[in-house]
């Protein structure tokens, strides 16, 4: 990204971008060490993944409280239940494509039917999991959980607020969903950014369209509006990093405002962060929507750059998204 394709953005946001591009998952594991350091009730499982969910760090500076329970997600969740029950509070982590993939029914029954204080974590989602293909890039997770009964559902959207949210989803009682993708990210919060469970963060205002994204997309929502300012339109942008519960307020809010909406996000349309603002806005505050994301396929195999080119998830797309929009 060029300092020339920054400008519109306000000055402390434009220097957030020009800092080192890092994993999101990195913020989690980096988190875990500082709760297991402070709260000895912190434990984490994992389903023979450690090094790519980054939960290495905690399983060397606690073993203790480590507990390697192999290609057996169905497991990971049963037990990360168990130990909920006995008080302690359970980070169980793979793939999102295995958990909540292959053991939604138990995430279900031990952990929702029951509300215990499990956080599951699902790293690697979406299809900037590239080369992998799509066996490995969950686009139906978001859906999955956020159907269930007392879970909660967060995407972060970069390094630093993935350690906040985890930090904030440690001390939430209850079930917690949290997803993020493989690839390095550029940075759009920092340190002192404040992050609070279901509360949305408008991180450009505007008056002619609201963009509404979570995880990596919000980036290119903030790219897109750079080239929207170009062509006289002012764009809302903000960072829906929570699914479950919606901000319902700052949603409203910004349609009323703005007329129109545009979601974006690297999951599948149905029933994922764009389904969630269209049922909150038919009921609140209907306006004119159009959906980014996964259109009912499935991925594929690629460079993640190529992927979300091909996908339409890219800046060029959303801009595409709100011409559609703006003429309805």
């Amino acid at each position: 990204m060029s300092l020339l394709s920054l400008k519109g953005l306000n000055k402390k946001m434009a220097l957030n971008f020009f800092r080192e591009r890092i994993p999101t998952r990195n913020g989690y594991g980096d988190a875990l060490v500082e709760l297991g350091k402070k709260n000895k009730n912190i434990v984490v499982l994992c389903a023979d993944l450690t090094e790519s969910t980054r939960v290495q760090q905690f399983k060397e500076k606690f073993p203790n409280r480590f507990i390697e329970m192999g290609v057996a997600e169905q497991n990971l969740v049963t037990v990360g239940s168990g130990l909920a029950a006995v008080g302690k509070i359970p980070f169980v982590s793979s793939y999102a494509m295995f958990c909540p993939g292959r053991c939604w029914e138990q995430i279900r029954t031990t952990i929702c039917y029951n509300n215990q204080n499990v956080k599951i974590i699902g790293a690697h989602s979406g299809i900037s999991v590239g080369p992998d293909g799509a066996t490995h890039q969950a686009l139906e997770d978001i859906t999955l959980m956020r159907a269930l009964p007392n879970m909660i559902v967060i995407v972060p959207v970069d390094y630093e607020q993935t350690k906040k949210a985890t930090k904030a989803i440690a001390a939430y009682k209850g079930p917690t969903y949290m997803r993020f993708a493989r690839e390095k990210t550029d940075q759009v919060t920092t340190s002192k950014t404040p992050f609070e469970i279901g509360k949305a963060q408008v991180l450009k205002d505007g008056k002619d369209v609201a963009l509404i994204a979570a995880g990596p997309l919000v980036q290119e929502c903030l790219i897109a509006a750079l080239e929207l300012q170009k062509q006289g339109i002012n764009a809302m942008v903000i960072n829906c990093h929570t699914i479950k519960p919606l901000d319902e307020k700052t949603l409203v809010a910004a349609a009323r405002k703005c007329k129109r909406v545009v979601t974006a996000e690297e999951h599948q349309i149905i029933g994922g962060l764009g389904g969630a603002v269209a049922e909150l806005l038919s009921e609140k505050c209907p306006v004119p929507i159009q959906r980014v994301g996964i259109k009912d396929r499935f991925g594929e195999s690629g460079e993640p750059d190529e992927l979300l080119i091909k996908f339409g998830l890219s800046s060029p797309e959303i801009i595409k998204a709100v011409g559609r929009v703006m003429k309805r």
